[in-house]
């Protein structure tokens, strides 16, 4: 129909000279990542390495494929490692190695410790294993002990010059600890208590035998100055009987040396049994019994009283 297709084409004319225009806006997706102090984060682009983020706030762009995959520490960090072995004299013992170690921080052997090693721990476990119970079966238990800083440097020649290749600095190694079986450990205490005790014994007998010594040497000076003494005592009795001897028979005509000894026996006689009588503490005295021990003593009583009054009587003729 003439007014349908005069619509028709009314339209299609104003289709034809309509112009739409359109603005194009690119939108990047960024995102943000924190590197903390002592670490560096491994950025990745579409899985190929790109570049290590040093501590701080990095960008990253996922759209593009970029990505943290993960981080590397550079302070030291600190590995104990249990090992249990056997001695040479077939005593199994427990060694505890304490093992300190650091990745190198170049490029490049950052580079080695993050994408050659998966388990950095457990390569350096496995080497101490191997140096530890390859070392310690030719040394005796008493030698472990004293041989720890051997086996200490054997495990951290052994570490330096394998984990160097992944990148890793191997600080120190240290023994930190030996622990034998409990009966062993019992055992060995036993055996040092022994013989402590018997060096303790042997000084013992040793004091005991100087004091023995010195005390039979006192005995024996005190017995000789005893005996000087007493020697000296009687010489000096001795002495003093012969001058009185001597001026009694210069003095009194008639006398001789034996009535003036007898005289002074009895004399000393009864001094004697005046201390007897006169000192306490004295309980027992020995005094002859038999008739004829009765009869010598008065004899000899009156024998001396006799030469007492002679000699009286001498002196005042």
């Amino acid at each position: 129909t003439p007014g349908l297709d005069a619509a028709t084409n009314k339209s299609t004319h104003d289709t034809k000279h309509t112009h739409t225009y359109t603005t194009k806006t690119t939108i990047i997706m960024a995102c943000w990542t924190c590197v903390d102090q002592g670490t560096f984060g491994v950025i990745a682009t579409c899985g190929k390495f790109d570049r290590f983020a040093p501590p701080g706030c990095h960008v990253i762009i996922p759209c593009l494929g970029t990505a943290n995959v993960g981080t590397i520490s550079t302070r030291i960090q600190s590995l104990d490692v249990s090992v249990e072995t056997k001695t040479l004299d077939n005593v199994f013992v427990n060694i505890i190695i304490s093992t300190q170690y650091q990745v190198l921080q170049d490029k490049s052997r950052m580079f080695d410790a993050f994408y050659k090693l998966t388990d950095s721990k457990g390569q350096i476990r496995s080497y101490i294993f191997d140096v530890v119970r390859s070392t310690v079966p030719r040394i005796k238990l008493d030698d472990v002990f004293t041989s720890k800083e051997e086996i200490a440097m054997e495990v951290k020649n052994m570490l330096a010059k394998s984990m160097e290749e992944f990148g890793y600095n191997i600080i120190s190694t240290l023994v930190t600890d030996i622990a034998p079986d409990p009966k062993v450990k019992n055992a060995m205490n036993e055996i040092n208590a022994a013989q402590r005790q018997r060096v303790a014994a042997k000084d013992r007998a040793e004091a005991e035998k100087i004091m023995v010594v010195k005390a039979a040497e006192a005995d024996a000076e005190s017995k000789y100055l005893s005996g000087t003494g007493m020697a000296r005592q009687r010489q000096a009795i001795i002495n003093g009987l012969r001058d009185s001897v001597v001026n009694f028979q210069k003095e009194v005509d008639g006398i001789s040396s034996k009535d003036v000894m007898e005289m002074m026996m009895m004399t000393q006689y009864f001094d004697t049994m005046k201390e007897v009588g006169t000192q306490g503490g004295n309980s027992t005295i020995f005094v002859p019994s038999g008739p004829a021990a009765v009869a010598d003593a008065s004899a000899a009583i009156r024998a001396g009283l006799m030469q007492g009054n002679a000699a009286v009587a001498a002196m005042q003729r």
